[in-house]
Order: C-alpha cells, then sequence, then structure tokens
C-alpha cells in the first residue's frame, strides 16, 4: 500500500467525529510531533474510509496534507463495510458511504466500520511536513 500526501481541503468525510476524541488525539499527535496512520480515502470521490478523528485533528492544526492510502472503494473487494455495534442501523453499504460524503448528510460517530484485507502501514509523518503543500 503507498501513502500519498493529499490536501486536507480535498478530503470529504462521511461522519460526524466525537469532539472528546479529537482532543484526546490531538494531544497524542502532538507529543508524537507527527502523524503515525495514514487515512484511508476513496481515490474517485476524497471520501474518508477511516480518518475522520485525525482530519478533525488537521484541520485545527491547519496542517495542508494528510498522509493517506487512496483506493477504489466501490471496485476494491478487500475492503468491506459493516456498522458498528450500537450504531442505530442493522447494515450499511458502500454507495451510502459515499453518498453522505457527497451529500454531506453525514452519519453519526462510529456508524460505519471499514475492515481492509491488508493492514495499513506504519508511517512517522512529521507535523512540520504536514504543514507544507501537498506537493
Amino acid at each position: 500500500m503507498k501513502v500519498e500526501l493529499v490536501p486536507v481541503e480535498t478530503l470529504l468525510p462521511h461522519e460526524k467525529v466525537e469532539e472528546h476524541r479529537v482532543d484526546n488525539l490531538e494531544k497524542m499527535t502532538l507529543r508524537w510531533r507527527a502523524y503515525t496512520k495514514p487515512l484511508l480515502v476513496d481515490r474517485k470521490t476524497g471520501t474518508i474510509l477511516d480518518g475522520h478523528h485525525r482530519t478533525k485533528v488537521a484541520v485545527r492544526m491547519e496542517l495542508q496534507c494528510l498522509p493517506c492510502v487512496l483506493v477504489d472503494y466501490l471496485e476494491d473487494d478487500g475492503i468491506s463495510v459493516s456498522v458498528w455495534p450500537n450504531s442505530g442501523r442493522e447494515s450499511i453499504q458502500k454507495e451510502e458511504v459515499i453518498e453522505a460524503a457527497l451529500s454531506g448528510n453525514l452519519f453519526e460517530p462510529k456508524t460505519s466500520r471499514h475492515m481492509l484485507s491488508d493492514h495499513l502501514p506504519p508511517i512517522s509523518v512529521p507535523l512540520a511536513r504536514l504543514q507544507q503543500p501537498a506537493l
């Protein structure tokens, strides 16, 4: 899996975030002075599949880009989506995730749960680099 730097403004959430989780993640990110896990993003639409809280931290910190693994979400059978327990939903489809992102009609936090056949690679991208344009 290739990690690419992607401009923050091109990333589209499909879920809302829990602010207390963002607060905690921001503290850890500042302590590490780096991002240690890439986001999982649909290449065609910019829909964030995994990494909503990390994106919100980036917005707070005014970062310009984020490390992402770009995938062809709808076509990739190695990525599946289900719902988290107690999400209030029985199921969710990939098309619903894309539609939520494109429409701005976001799901509640921890609605969709994306599973990968491969693990996202460990990274360490310094915050100083993420303050620069993606190029």
